[in-house]
């Protein structure tokens, strides 16, 4: 397993640098780290009393990591859950938020294991994490990884524009790059929820 810096590198490395796509929710991004997100944390790069686009664009990697380890890693307890899950739902908080502890509970509950829906780490989604580890150990980290997909192609069903980041299954928006290899889609699967 790797170190959670080195998963941060890697996020990083996926989300790549300055985008300010309009399709895209998250505004002016740089890196995975969204204007809303620099806003958020007060993070004036270039001092001038207000988070513009001008500082995401100066955001360096190094300050990315920090911000997601920090901030969608550590202050969220992601460490606290089983290791084999850390990768995934890591990547999944940058780009989801609470959403990707949601889905982990409703994965939980679908188990029938006994967790709120609530988007917080705490010791039911703890325990329960490590109860269904124990219980599919082979089959859990792949199950939420079949769980994101699903999420992903609800976004795209929902609204359209967004069904260009469905495309990548190698990382990314929508990407799947810790279940690819373990996970077997049909070609159909992926394609047909693809924008053309």
């Amino acid at each position: 397993m790797n170190d959670v810096n080195q998963i941060a590198k890697e996020i990083v490395t996926r989300e790549g640098g300055y985008v300010n796509d309009p399709d895209d929710p998250g505004g002016a991004t740089n890196f995975g780290v969204t204007i809303h997100t620099m806003r958020r944390l007060g993070l004036d790069l270039d001092r001038d009393g207000v988070v513009t686009e001008r500082d995401v664009r100066v955001l360096s990697r190094e300050q990315a990591v920090a911000i997601f380890i920090n901030h969608y890693f550590e202050r969220p307890r992601i460490r606290d859950l089983p290791a084999a899950l850390h990768a995934s739902v890591f990547d999944m908080y940058v780009n989801a938020g609470a959403n990707a502890v949601r889905i982990l509970q409703r994965l939980l509950r679908d188990m029938r294991t006994d967790v709120g829906v609530d988007g917080v780490i705490g010791p039911q989604t703890i325990a329960g994490a490590q109860q269904g580890m124990a219980a599919a150990v082979d089959h859990f980290v792949n199950a939420y990884g079949i769980a994101r997909r699903n999420y992903y192609y609800a976004l795209a069903d929902a609204r359209p524009a967004s069904r260009k980041y469905a495309r990548r299954l190698d990382g990314g928006k929508g990407g799947l790059d810790h279940a690819r290899g373990r996970v077997h889609f049909t070609a159909l699967s992926p394609q047909s929820r693809r924008a053309p």
